[in-house]
């Protein structure tokens, strides 16, 4: 995140609005994009083979997904769930109307990297023109820059603080997370490396380098045995894990199949054990379903502590890691854990007209909080159905997910995207 971002009080608040928790949030909205449920639920119901509502949506990307908007949104959000859930279509069925539209919006997020670093600005004006030619071109230039300034700046320990000045191209704060506003960052490290068919070695050197900070330094055990990762605030530890920071356990496991086999064991059981983790945090609920933090201490394990972290909001991030932990181990027990997700969600989170997030967790007569993130689909739904199928459905060997779970095709030479 950027010095942008410095108009916010509440870090917490922030952290919860630019990652979805708030629909109410002027930097959470999409500037005046409307269809972010159709858009990110494209792919997912292209894989269920859900015809009928595909072409639905098809159709209305081609009709009514009006891009001529003028307003203020999350860069983040705009890329991951639109351009993210529109190339993934297009990827998957070759139609050219998800290309064009993916091309169309990649171009209004240009003006978000005028800045005198070349970080983007983390809040982009839709409205905003870029008229630079070969503008493809500008954008792939633009991100590879990100990296030099990274690769440049001095980094705490090895690691990487969560808000970067877009003007100085120095850290603001020396607030270090795995989850909320750090976590895409470190996946899209490995996954940029295996995206590129493992030649993209400085993206592989820099999770390497990252991960080994984050083992050494934020890694912890419990009393109670239980590995998590903790967050660092400069020097010191906050002993609790994010809902957002369970992803790491399939991330680990997703680079441990590309380690030294020296390391390939260790990392594996690392990732094993922060997925148990984060199936604790869901088994120790009184609805099976994970709070949005949970914390380790005066005592207390794997839940949570203080009211405003006792809600679910229909997150994916550990059901994303038992996918990862099926694919990689075919551990019976990922699968199993799966469908206690499902229970617990057709149980409490299941509504009239869809799925709502629920206000605590700790209670068995929750109250819903009457919102469907479009990440539900895009994502929770989706890595649940593929636990559950075989492993050449969108093969691990042939695509990655994008933090928003949209699958693109890793480059092999004379690769043709296809799903079984």
């Amino acid at each position: 995140m950027t010095d942008d971002d410095s108009k916010w009080e509440s870090s917490t608040a922030k952290e919860d609005c630019v990652n979805g928790a708030s629909s109410r949030c002027s930097v959470c909205n999409a500037g005046g994009l409307r269809g972010a449920t159709v858009v990110d639920a494209l792919d997912t119901l292209y894989i269920m083979e859900l015809e009928e509502e595909f072409q639905e949506a098809k159709k209305w990307v081609e009709k009514s997904f009006d891009l001529n908007v003028n307003g203020e949104a999350s860069l983040f959000e705009v890329n991951i769930r639109y351009i993210g859930g529109l190339l993934a279509a297009y990827y998957l069925t070759g139609e050219e109307v998800f290309k064009s539209k993916a091309l169309e919006l990649g171009e209004k997020l240009l003006p978000a990297f005028n800045t005198p670093t070349g970080i983007p600005r983390g809040v982009i004006n839709l409205g905003r023109q870029d008229t630079r030619p070969y503008k493809h071109v500008i954008l792939l230039l633009n991100v590879m820059n990100i990296r030099k300034v990274l690769n440049r700046v001095e980094k705490p320990q090895g690691l990487y603080p969560n808000f970067l000045s877009p003007v100085t191209g120095n850290w603001v704060q020396h607030h270090v997370s795995i989850g909320g506003l750090g976590d895409s960052f470190y996946e899209y490290l490995i996954k940029s490396w295996l995206m590129s068919d493992k030649k993209d070695s400085e993206a592989k050197k820099m999770y390497d380098d990252a991960l080994e900070a984050i083992e050494k330094h934020l890694v912890k055990k419990s009393a109670g045995g239980l590995t998590y990762i903790a967050e660092w605030r400069g020097g010191i530890l906050d002993h609790k894990m994010g809902h957002l920071a369970c992803f790491s356990g399939g991330m680990i496991a997703l680079g441990a199949e590309h380690a030294g086999e020296e390391r390939k064991q260790h990392f594996v059981d690392l990732a094993a054990e922060i997925t148990n983790t984060c199936h604790e945090s869901y088994a120790r609920s009184d609805t099976k379903l994970g709070p949005e933090a949970f914390r380790f201490d005066a005592g207390t394990e794997a839940m949570a502590t203080r009211l405003s972290e006792r809600y679910y909001i229909l997150r994916p991030e550990v059901v994303e890691s038992y996918m990862y932990m099926w694919r990689l181990t075919h551990n019976p027990k990922y699968r199993q854990w799966g469908w206690e997700v499902v229970k617990a969600l057709e149980k409490h989170c299941r509504v009239e007209a869809g799925f709502s997030g629920i206000r605590d967790v700790y209670t068995t007569t929750p109250t819903h909080d009457n919102m469907q993130q479009s990440f539900f689909l895009a994502e929770t739904l989706k890595y649940l159905y593929l636990l559950f199928c075989e492993d050449d459905v969108l093969s691990l060997d042939d695509w990655v997910f994008n933090t928003e779970a949209h699958p693109l095709p890793v480059n092999h030479t004379n690769f043709k995207a296809s799903v079984q």
